[in-house]
């Protein structure tokens, strides 16, 4: 009982908070949280480092995605020894690797990228689980089972990528197609359930000229795709279908990336066939490989109630929020919007 009504509240959680998201975070006023002065100038301004509502829904998404993955280990008993130590192994690999991937194929050196940085995750992870199992594994008494591992990574990618996407709406990234220019079909299925971006520091705006049109709520679509297959991963997990599970959400995540791609209108590098959509395919066969070598391992039955009393622990506590602290200024520090201040003393109040 308390497996389905855990999955139903979070749910339900996590639908409110897209919900909310959908409608407000395309306007101007959920861009920019706050402004720190940084250089005075001879005018007496000062130029301000912005830090940005992308940065809060980011660090947020990580928190969930790694809570999700350190619960699911914990339901099977892994010791958080190994469960902290290969968290972090693999978020110190993808957190660059989101800089570095979108760099390398979008030209850009402040744009983030979470297809390039799930790509990077997808292919570390398992030599990540043995080399941590190989060099701590004796000392701490653990041994991650692979399989288990990669079910329960991708169930929370799922998730954090979803919940991601609010970071996105925000910023005005990863937008979609103009409504206006897509087929007849496809015009009266998005004509009412399009997002119209406001704000020229928003993305869509400087980088396409899109702002206060109609455009594909892309965003929208992967938030609640992979939200719900990342749903659909905890479930399996928790019925002990760790190769069902893991398998599901790779496909379903992977073929909308590569579906999505078409119906999106930010720059994601040249060819028709962008390289993210070649990750993209490129995932499926390689997960199919990794089930078919690690199929025979088993972590044991997973019990939910065992795992939520386990996540009540300091060194959790500390770890998740050192995670957000981290995040937030790696990803909330403008890179690409600024900011001008003024200070003066209001007299009537001294």
């Amino acid at each position: 009982m308390i497996d389905e009504l855990f999955i139903a509240l979070f749910a339900l959680a996590l639908g409110l908070v897209l919900f909310w998201g959908f409608r407000v975070l395309p306007k101007e006023a959920w861009q920019i949280i706050g402004a720190i002065p940084r250089h005075k100038e001879e005018n007496g301004s000062w130029k301000g480092l912005n830090l940005t509502y992308y940065g809060l829904f980011n660090a947020n998404a990580y928190v969930l995605a790694t809570a999700v993955f350190l619960l699911l280990m914990a339901s099977v008993r892994i010791p958080f020894s190994g469960i902290l130590l290969l968290s972090a192994a693999i978020l110190g690999l993808c957190i660059p690797a989101s800089r570095i991937v979108a760099g390398w194929v979008e030209k850009k050196r402040y744009t983030f990228s979470v297809a390039g940085a799930a790509f990077v995750g997808l292919l570390v992870a398992p030599p990540a689980v043995l080399a941590v199992n190989a060099l701590f594994g004796g000392w701490f008494g653990f041994s991650i089972p692979v399989l288990s591992a990669m079910a329960a990574l991708s169930a929370a990618y799922a998730f954090g990528e979803g919940m991601g996407r609010l970071a996105c709406i925000s910023f005005g990234c990863c937008y979609g197609r103009p409504v206006a220019e897509l087929p007849e079909g496809l015009r009266r299925l998005f004509v009412h359930r399009a997002f119209v971006f406001t704000g020229a520091t928003k993305k869509i705006s400087y980088a396409s000229g899109l702002e206060g049109e109609a455009v594909v709520p892309v965003q929208a679509i992967t938030a609640v795709l992979y939200c719900g297959a990342g749903l659909i991963g905890l479930v399996l997990f928790l019925q002990e279908a760790f190769l069902a599970g893991f398998m599901t959400v790779l496909t379903v995540t992977q073929l909308w990336r590569f579906g999505s791609e078409f119906l999106r209108a930010d720059y994601r590098g040249g060819g028709k066939i962008t390289v993210y959509q070649v990750m993209g395919i490129a995932s499926i066969p390689y997960a199919v490989m990794l089930g078919l070598l690690f199929a025979p391992e088993t972590a044991g039955t997973p019990v939910l109630a065992e795992g939520l009393a386990r996540m009540w622990n300091p060194l959790v506590l500390l770890f998740l929020q050192g995670l957000w602290l981290f995040t937030f200024v790696y990803t909330g520090s403008s890179k690409t919007t600024g900011s001008v201040m003024t200070f003066h003393v209001v007299r009537d109040r001294t």
